[in-house]
């Protein structure tokens, strides 16, 4: 596994596994487990997935140490609406059963995400949280948060990928030592992304899958990828993605294919 390191010291691991979708129970459970036995060291959940307790008991069954392991969950627009950050963090550290997170994210720039981001940095300053971050923040709401932050967001994490890829965004974060992290890197559900004939062929000439050369762009990019996967064959080849690189042909090829479609909604036009 290959690690980034954020604005603070901290080291974030550039594949985790992301849990949004898988349910609660044997399924989340298996899956963490079998993630973190495979290598991962990196696992990525929210309240509003309804499984941080099968997280947390996955990675109890791991038999992985929690201090190796980057844990991610996220503050979510109700509590974000009812100024309840603080007590929604304490509801999920005991659904996950640890006294601290690695990472916690405000998950969409609900109304009152100011007032949010100042009860993480006191969690961030209180030990609770080893890193604090944003996700589906566009630039203007970066401006926004800077009229009051007094610690400048660690993490976006946001929605990229090859028909998505969202540079301007990025470029923006990286320029501030914002790190970015990819949700939905390899689509979503109906992109079809995974039988598209120019990835096929770029996968071939390395005799890698889509799916490697995929987290390979954005790992090549400095980007943390977030997959999501339920097979525990899946799980492990995800991480055959460290072992080539793409070339700087290849890797405008496939940022070429970007046609700023959104798998996910717009965050300055969701309705949740």
């Amino acid at each position: 596994m290959e690690n980034i390191i954020l604005s603070n010291g901290v080291e974030i691991p550039v594949i985790g596994l992301g849990v949004f979708l898988t349910k609660e129970g044997d399924e989340t459970i298996n899956s963490v487990k079998w993630a973190l036995q495979a290598g991962y060291r990196h696992i990525d959940t929210a309240m509003i997935y309804q499984n941080e307790i099968s997280v947390g008991k996955g990675i109890k069954e791991s038999g992985i140490n929690r201090k190796d392991i980057f844990l991610t969950t996220k503050i979510w627009n109700d509590d974000i609406r009812a100024h309840r950050v603080r007590e929604a963090f304490f509801e999920s550290l005991k659904r996950l059963d640890t006294d601290y997170v690695d990472l916690c994210l405000i998950h969409w720039p609900a109304k009152g995400f100011q007032k949010a981001w100042t009860v993480l940095e006191d969690l961030y300053m209180e030990g609770k949280i080893k890193t604090i971050g944003v996700s589906n923040f566009h630039i203007h709401h970066f401006d926004e948060l800077a009229k009051t932050q007094r610690i400048l967001p660690m993490i976006n994490q946001i929605e990229s990928n090859p028909r998505m890829v969202n540079q301007k965004l990025i470029d923006y974060c990286q320029e501030r030592d914002i790190v970015i992290e990819s949700y939905s890197p390899l689509g979503g559900t109906g992109t079809h992304l995974l039988s598209n004939p120019t990835l096929k062929e770029i996968a071939d000439n390395h005799k890698k899958s889509v799916v490697n050369v995929i987290v390979r762009w954005n790992i090549q990019r400095g980007i943390v990828a977030l997959p999501k996967s339920i097979d525990k064959k899946h799980i492990k080849s995800n991480l055959d993605s460290f072992d080539f690189t793409l070339t700087n042909k290849e890797m405008k090829t496939i940022s070429n294919m970007d046609t700023n479609t959104r798998a996910g909604a717009d965050p300055d036009n969701f309705n949740f």
